[in-house]
């Protein structure tokens, strides 16, 4: 791993990854990670430990697609007038909007469980 000034660019191999320092087509590190299969149960959670208090709403556990995930953070983020992210198969939506959130996954027909507190 390169961690003083990365080449992020050559004129011979085009991009470069900052991290491993291949060229791009030849990354080692930005392989997809499997997600680990749930229990098709969707969970949606409330969460702020770790973030200055900022409170923020997770879906775990939701069963699709990495394509229709990003479109239902779209989807979420729109109804709920919030920032959010994708990331490692984990929706966090900024605020706290879990019912709202429960309620448009259950009109999906997607098996919901509100987690946490």
């Amino acid at each position: 791993m390169r961690n003083d000034n990365p080449t992020v660019y050559s004129t011979e191999h085009g991009r470069i990854c900052p991290q491993c320092g291949n060229s791009i087509s030849k990354c080692t590190c930005k392989k997809q990670a499997v997600r680990p299969r749930g229990d098709g149960v969707t969970r949606v959670q409330r969460e702020s430990k770790g973030r200055k208090g900022k409170t923020v709403t997770l879906v775990t556990g939701a069963p699709l697609a990495d394509k229709e995930l990003r479109e239902l953070l779209s989807d979420l983020k729109r109804l709920c007038g919030a920032g959010g992210a994708l990331k490692e198969g984990v929706i966090e939506i900024q605020g706290d909007h879990r019912d709202i959130i429960f309620e448009m996954l259950k009109k999906r027909g997607l098996t919901v469980k509100k987690a946490g507190g």
